[in-house]
């Protein structure tokens, strides 16, 4: 009798091959996801306010202290 090449594996050749499948469709989903999520974040999603840029240029030391405060008082 013919079994068209599921002899060494039976009713265990589909469980794999349904896990198999059922492995790529969720990586594939996650691939999916990590890609919109990527994009969402390089499209503004940690944009910082002029105050939080103004304070980490002053912690950095590119600007003084008269510089940094001129600039806060413009920006409040």
């Amino acid at each position: 009798m013919m079994n068209f090449g599921y002899a060494p594996f039976g009713a265990i050749g589909w469980v794999f091959m349904i896990l198999w499948w059922v492995i790529v469709v969720i990586g594939a989903i996650a691939l999916i996801r990590w890609l919109v999520n990527q994009a969402s974040s390089k499209s503004g999603g940690d944009a910082k306010t002029p105050l939080q840029i103004l304070q980490e240029r002053y912690a950095k030391g590119e600007i003084d202290k008269k510089e940094f405060d001129e600039k806060k008082q413009a920006l409040i």
